[in-house]
């Protein structure tokens, strides 16, 4: 492995700060939430596949692991939607505080995965996100569906990190990803259409603002094909550890760019922050005492 250099670093927490600045376009896109992840799976895919096509890397995938992966792109497209939803519903700093819990989230759900026993400090940990948890619902009651909706956006973020660590041991990541972002792309689009015959949505609503298009491709192609692809080549000079605790700083540049994009409409009070610092401590905390036991990181889609 290559040492890292400083621009290296630098490039790093950049590409964190585009992963954060997400739930800021979910804000300024006019069309569902829904409709939103049928656009940037689509533009995702048609992406990935040119530049796989362009750099000759798609590599054979047997039929049966074809269909877990479209199925996984199921999961992905169910996260994202309660994603952007749940920094509509609340605001980007409650939507980035919940979505703190992802690393914990796979603590706990690794074991049903791998039928091993829990490990104490999971359990500690996970306590003390619920602390943290339990402060940021106490002083931003009023917030609490959005928060509900961005928890379980980072159970379902968990899972097909999970799921993803069996896949890299067969398939290169960017592979992986294009038929995630396929499978993501066509649920969303079934989901769409039974939304659509519900009546619960206007055709007419579907259709982006000029402006929105400039956000939508922003999200498709510089936060999920760009900053997807740039990482994993940043994985040639960093360990999976540093990668994963760099990434933990997400929310902390989310919240600080919602900030500037939204002003007072992020102001929080400071039971929120002293419940996403709890939160943010323990994410940062398990890594290294993860990496103390010897565990292996795992691969993730941002």
């Amino acid at each position: 492995m290559n040492r890292p250099t400083t621009t290296d670093y630098l490039h790093l927490h950049f590409l964190v700060l585009i992963w954060g600045f997400t739930a800021i376009l979910g804000v300024l896109i006019s069309v569902s939430a829904l409709t939103l992840v049928v656009y940037r799976t689509l533009l995702a895919a048609i992406g990935l596949g040119i530049l796989l096509f362009v750099q000759k890397k798609m590599v054979p995938v047997s039929g049966p692991d074809r269909l877990k992966l479209l199925a996984t792109g199921l999961v992905i497209a169910l996260h994202w939607a309660l994603f952007f939803e749940a920094a509509r519903t609340a605001n980007v700093s409650v939507c980035l505080a919940g979505m703190a819990t992802g690393s914990l989230w796979t603590s706990l759900l690794e074991p049903l995965f791998f039928r091993r026993r829990l490990r104490a400090v999971e359990v500690i940990l996970g306590v003390v996100v619920m602390t943290g948890l339990y402060l940021i619902f106490r002083f931003e009651i009023d917030r609490a569906a959005g928060l509900v909706m961005a928890v379980f956006s980072a159970m379902l973020a968990s899972i097909f990190t999970i799921i993803n660590s069996q896949f890299t041991r067969r398939y290169p990541p960017m592979v992986i990803t294009f038929y995630e972002m396929s499978g993501a792309f066509g649920s969303s689009l079934l989901f769409l259409g039974l939304y659509l015959a519900s009546g619960s949505e206007k055709p007419t609503a579907l259709w982006p603002q000029p402006t929105d298009w400039l956000w939508i491709s922003i999200l498709a192609f510089v936060c999920t094909v760009y900053a997807y692809s740039a990482s994993v080549w940043l994985m040639r000079k960093f360990s999976a550890f540093a990668v994963n605790l760099t990434v933990n700083l997400e929310p902390v540049y989310g919240i600080m760019l919602a900030w500037l994009f939204f002003g007072d409409r992020e102001r929080m009070t400071t039971g929120f922050y002293a419940g996403t610092l709890i939160i943010l401590l323990a994410v940062l905390v398990y890594p290294a005492l993860n990496r103390r036991m010897g565990k292996n990181k795992n691969y993730s889609i941002q």
